[in-house]
Formats: structure tokens, sequence, C-alpha cells
């Protein structure tokens, strides 16, 4: 049986593992203007997630009531593809040392975030939570789906032998202020809206972009995101895994031509098809959530035009003038 303790109070102790990610930025934003008081948050340089030790003594000291799971190494295709044994090693450090010294230190309730690439590169689209483990993975990013797959395999044991209130939740795509655009380790989008940027800004003609344009995928907002993680917290107390998406999913050819629409990039759109495209379809079932009475607010447009404001104001180089 679950100990739930599912409102949280402004004076909880939360604990934000990865508070300085895209994930953390977003929370920490959320939980502030909530007027939640008392967050802890440690740099890398502070609180080395990967370290064991170093984990369990921070715990042990500060104690938290939450902790939300945010913190991990991650990447587009390509850093996947390099660097298979970091994904898998140091996301393996992370969550086995923060979800064993969260229960160790006694925190009420957990939340680890997981992904969409954990399910089956074949799965019935859009994708039920129960298709997990029901086929093989998307070879490209394999090894980050199996250490996030092990995440939930690991807070569902904590679960079901130790009665720990410690749930799962699988967003979709995410982007938003804080993305990673550095063009050797981006995902899709944020790639998408800096190459537009750069050949908007260059006068170039065309704009060369990964694989066929075809695969279809699901894009959140992170601030959605955020409210759905708070909502979680506080209304699911539940080990099964449950998505969190906007229930409508985009070709990259058409994702490509809102960014460069939004960027105001008139140039051609040139497909490298030696490059991989990754899984065919990612859109997530995200009936489960909003049965509890949760939905997401911001549009893809809307959220792209957002984003690029924000790219403007603190990625572009200073040398690039904002051209309107």
């Amino acid at each position: 049986m679950l100990n739930t303790y599912s409102r949280m109070k402004q004076s909880d102790k939360i604990y934000i593992a990865g508070h300085s990610g895209l994930v953390g930025t977003a929370l920490v934003r959320l939980l502030k203007a909530r007027t939640f008081t008392n967050l802890i948050t440690r740099p890398r340089a502070e609180v080395d997630l990967r370290d064991e030790r170093v984990v369990r003594d921070f715990f042990a000291d500060e104690r938290p009531e939450v902790v939300v799971l945010a913190a991990a190494k991650v990447g587009g295709i390509k850093a996947n593809i390099d660097a298979p044994v970091e994904f898998l090693i140091e996301n393996l450090q992370i969550q086995n040392n923060v979800i064993r010294a969260a229960h160790e230190a006694g925190a009420r309730k957990l939340l680890f975030l997981g992904s969409s690439c954990i399910y089956p590169k074949f799965a019935p689209q859009p994708i039920p939570e129960s298709t997990l483990l029901s086929g093989p993975l998307e070879p490209t990013n394999e090894a980050y789906a199996i250490a996030k797959i092990a995440g939930v395999k690991l807070c569902q044991a904590f679960a079901r032998e130790y009665g720990a209130n410690f749930i799962s939740v699988m967003p979709t795509n995410l982007y938003g202020p804080g993305d990673n655009f550095d063009l050797e380790t981006s995902h899709a989008l944020a790639a998408l809206l800096r190459k537009a940027h750069e050949a908007k800004m260059s006068g170039a003609g065309k704009m060369i972009v990964w694989g066929t344009g075809e695969p279809r995928r699901e894009f959140l907002h992170v601030d959605d995101l955020a409210t759905a993680v708070v909502f979680l917290l506080e209304k699911y107390d539940s080990p099964e895994i449950i998505n969190v998406g906007c229930g409508e999913d985009i070709s990259i050819r058409e994702l490509a031509e809102l960014v460069c629409d939004v960027v105001g990039f008139r140039g051609e759109l040139k497909w490298d098809r030696s490059k991989p495209d990754g899984t065919p379809r990612k859109l997530l079932d995200v009936s489960k959530i909003k049965k509890l009475g949760w939905r997401p607010t911001i549009s893809l447009r809307d959220g792209v035009a957002r984003l690029y404001e924000w790219f403007l104001d603190n990625y572009a180089p200073q040398s690039m003038a904002r051209v309107r």
C-alpha cells in the first residue's frame, strides 16, 4: 500500500535535481511564481549527481520532502549516436544515486522524468503507456532509452518493496527557454531555429535539414510540462508511468516550414537524406493525464515565437543584429 501525501505546501522542502536545465529552470520559475519558498538547488560543482557518496551526504544533510529528478545527460540523434556509453552510464549513475538517496533520507514523494523514447520504435500511435517493453527500441537513442527504462523500474521497485511514493512521468519532445542550440548536441526544434536564424542573417538561399522531413513528432512547451509536473505531484500517486504531451503531432518538414516562417527565413529547404530520420512517428496517448484534468495551454506556433524571442535575447551572438 502506497503512502500518499498529495497536496504540497508552499513551505515544503523541494529539491529540483537538474535545476539549471531546460525542465529544471521552467519548474523553478513556476514554483517561485506560485510562492513556494523552500526550493533546494545545487550546481554540479557542489553536488555531482554521478558521485554516490556526494549524493547520499547531500540528501542526509538537506532531507528534502519532495524530489523532482529532472537531471540527465540529454541530446539529439547525433549526440546519442556518438556517445552511447556516456548516455547509458551517466544517466544510470544519476538515477540510481538520487532515487536511492531520496528513499534513505525519507523523501515523501519523488517524481522521475523519463522520456517518450522509452517506447518501442514501432509502437502503436498514439503511444499508450502499456506499450513499454513490448518491442525493440529506436537504435539511435537506445542507450538513453534503456537508462530511462531502468529509472522507471527502480521507482516502481521502491514503490513495491518499500511503499515509496515515487512516480514516473514520460514527457514528449520538449522545447522552450533555456533550450540547447548547440548543433552537435541539440534536439530537432532548437537546431532548426538556430539554422533558420543563421541562414536568414547570412542571406543564404537554402537551409540544409537532416533526413527526409517525413517523420512525425509531438512538441510540448517546457512551461506546459512544468505545470504538468506540479499537477502530478499533487494529484498522482501511482507507480504506473504516465504520459505528458499535447496530443498532436507534426511532420519534421511542417515543423521546419513553421520555424522558418516564424524566424523570417524565406529560402529553400534542402533535405540531407544521408542523415537518419529516427523513429517514423512518436505521438503520445495523453488520455490518462487528461482524465485527471490537465491540459497544455501553449500552441506550437506561439511557443516557437516565444522561443525565438528568447533566443534573440539570450543566445544569438551579439554581432548578429535583430532583424524584423
